[in-house]
């Protein structure tokens, strides 16, 4: 018997309207994947050879401008001024390193990430090209060691950083729709990529910013990096759906926080500090570690992003990736700690050091791993995945319910709450077929 039920159209939601599609098909998505590698193989494979380099090259005392534009490196004054504060050549050259390392696999873990899931959205491409790319290919670290040992690196090198610099303010400009938004902000990027290209092009050109006195510099530089923080704010108040609001808010906060932290840096080291600014300088350890970290920002607003507000709905790799890397943290920690812990009270109470400090430290690991790993999927559930560690109680909840409910219409009014709570559909029905009059009841419930 056919049924009196009357279909109903599905509502969709206005912040879905006006969307732009970002997707790419059949041959350009191949030839954008294949850009993709062809640019991070080289620029990865020059940062992992620069590094022992750059290493060797921080031991040494820089002399003469070219020398001493190598990020962190130190004229025989600042070796000296180094060794009076107790620290040692190859330990400041052992931290800036693992500084560098550290911060570069932040960017390009999230980027890998993304082009991992997402390599059919062209944004998504870029934003992952650019992550995966930024710091090892600044032409001023282990990429420009490289260069100084072997100059046929020097020009390559070059495009690469100038190609990275380009990307950030493209990043900043056009995410995360890919579109120039205002409009006029596409002519500030083609004066910026000409106001980079001397700087790393032509050193001694009177177009390179880096020659002329402090204040026009600052001019121009504070203008065009004030751009991309206007741009976002811009977008984010005046153009972006309720959805991009929602999914971008971090990424527009990390984003003007990092662009107002290289001002700060900026002003501070070329007006404020002035001996920050003197190349090979012991002050130079201050100036690294906050431009390497100033920018961190950014990668982080982005994963919060994925984790919180679902961008790009990749958030399932990103949460296997947070549980267990703080697991294996923890852990290495753990194992380390008590094997020290164990072989002190052993030289204590026996006068001896013994091999049972690694079994018991291995035996402790292999009990703590799977309670470790279930308490910190609870803590990362909590505090970045709220709607399904709460959709996990109220799903328990309602169960009990129904087997104390009697009242059907209180019955469906707490099945549609739970559905919505749960979830987060943008339509939702219930539907009774009623025997004897043959009508419905239909309950809607929309929810953003």
């Amino acid at each position: 018997m056919r049924l009196p039920y009357i279909s109903i159209q599905t509502r969709v939601s206005p912040e879905l309207r006006g969307e732009v599609d970002t997707h790419l098909r059949g041959r350009w998505l191949l030839i954008a994947r294949i850009a993709w590698v062809a640019l991070v193989v080289p620029t990865l494979g020059v940062f992992v050879v620069g590094l022992p380099i750059y290493f060797r090259q921080l031991q040494t005392a820089c002399i003469g401008a070219a020398a001493c534009s190598l990020n962190g490196a130190l004229n025989p004054t600042g070796m000296r001024a180094l060794q009076n504060l107790g620290f040692s050549v190859s330990g400041y050259a052992a931290y800036t390193v693992a500084l560098y390392v550290v911060v570069s696999l932040v960017w390009s873990i999230i980027g890998l990430m993304i082009f991992c899931r997402r390599s059919d959205d062209w944004m998504a491409l870029f934003v992952s090209l650019f992550l995966v790319t930024y710091y090892p290919g600044i032409q001023d670290g282990p990429a420009y060691a490289l260069a100084m040992i072997y100059p046929a690196w020097d020009l390559p090198g070059k495009f690469m950083s100038l190609l990275v610099l380009v990307s950030l303010g493209l990043f900043l400009y056009l995410f995360p729709d890919g579109r120039f938004v205002p409009r006029w902000t596409c002519w500030l990027m083609v004066v910026g990529i000409a106001w980079l290209a001397p700087i790393n092009f032509f050193p001694d050109s009177p177009f390179n910013s880096v020659n002329w006195s402090p204040l026009p510099g600052l001019v121009v530089w504070l203008g065009f990096v004030g751009s991309l923080v206007f741009a976002q704010i811009y977008r984010y108040r005046r153009v972006s759906n309720p959805t991009q609001r929602r999914q971008t808010k971090w990424v527009v906060f990390g984003g003007t926080a990092a662009i107002v932290g290289v001002i700060g840096l900026y002003v501070s080291k070329h007006l404020i500090f002035s001996t920050l600014s003197q190349p090979g300088s012991i002050y130079v350890i201050v100036n690294i570690t906050g431009y390497l970290l100033v920018l961190l920002p950014i990668p982080l607003s982005i994963g919060v992003a994925i984790l919180h507000s679902r961008l790009w709905d990749i958030d399932v790799l990103i949460n296997r990736a947070l549980v267990y890397g703080a697991l294996t943290g923890t852990l290495i920690l753990v194992y380390v700690s008590s094997i020290f812990v164990l072989q002190f009270l052993l030289r204590e109470f026996i006068s001896q050091t013994s091999d049972v400090s690694i079994v018991g430290s291995t035996l402790a690991i292999a009990a703590l791993f799977q309670p470790l790993r279930h308490h910190i999927q609870r803590i990362i559930d909590r505090h970045f995945y709220r709607r399904k560690y709460d959709a996990a109680r109220t799903l328990a909840a309602f169960t009990a319910t129904l087997r104390d409910e009697v009242d059907l219409s209180q019955l469906q009014e707490h099945l549609l709450a739970v559905v919505e709570e749960t979830m987060q559909p943008k339509h939702v029905s219930l539907w009774i077929r009623q025997p004897v009059q043959h009508e419905k009841q239909n309950y809607d419930v929309s929810s953003e």
